[in-house]
């Protein structure tokens, strides 16, 4: 575990000894698919570090619709805000596999802040990289259409294997659609024009991106989007 903490990008720079005093203090908790593991609008007491699985952070409106902010997995963490301004949770965070994670309590969490500028750079770096990530979400829904939101997903989502990209994560049209805000049978269509195109495929249950379809549909994407941060 030690190895496993040193080796997150949150951790990197502690010593032997910084890492040996957080997993003294840290509990490991595992979790099956779909438990709940943080609720919206609940109080913040521990973070939450993902060492194995895989987990999606995401908002419910009062009708039940569902829209999925980012899906993390090992190395990711989960619930600093909270800890950081004492509010509450601002999402909800569910396993869509069965994982593991270190649980740290919020004093401790605090208590090594204070005491280790590394960590601290180290969180202000990650929150930079997703309030980056939320810019790009935020402009994408206000100017895209759904056709460029789901283009987009596909290319972010898509990682290179055996020369071709691919995504490599398992994600239903379902998910899709909560990721972009869209209707499960609107991907669909989309996703028929993309297989009819030769843009993409589904082999395996894992969706190949054989052209970029940004590059391709121009009009549905290449918009500029708006930055709120930088």
């Amino acid at each position: 575990m030690s190895v496993a903490l040193q080796n997150i990008p949150l951790f990197s720079g502690l010593t032997d000894q910084d890492v040996q005093s957080l997993l003294k203090l840290a509990t490991p908790r595992r979790f099956a698919k779909s438990a709940a593991v943080i609720r919206e609008g609940a109080e913040g007491e521990s973070l939450f570090i993902v060492i194995e699985g895989k987990v999606k952070v995401y908002l419910n409106d009062d009708n039940g619709k569902e829209i999925i902010l980012s899906v993390l997995g090992p190395g990711d963490f989960i619930g600093e805000l909270a800890l950081i301004d004492d509010d509450a949770r601002s999402a909800s965070v569910m396993t869509m596999e069965p994982s593991e994670f270190l649980v740290l309590p919020k004093q401790a969490f605090r208590d090594h802040l204070r005491k280790n500028p590394d960590l601290a750079m180290n969180m202000l770096r990650v929150l930079a990289t997703r309030l980056r990530g939320a810019d790009q979400m935020i402009g994408s829904l206000a100017l895209m259409d759904v056709f460029g939101r789901v283009a987009r997903t596909l290319t972010q989502l898509a990682k290179p294997s055996d020369g071709r990209m691919v995504v490599t994560d398992r994600y239903t049209q379902q998910d899709i659609a909560n990721m972009v805000g869209a209707s499960r049978e609107m991907v669909s269509r989309i996703f028929r024009d993309l297989t009819m195109a030769g843009l993409i495929q589904v082999e395996h249950g894992q969706i190949v991106v054989n052209e970029s379809p940004r590059q391709t549909f121009p009009s549905a994407v290449s918009r500029q989007t708006p930055r709120v941060g930088h």
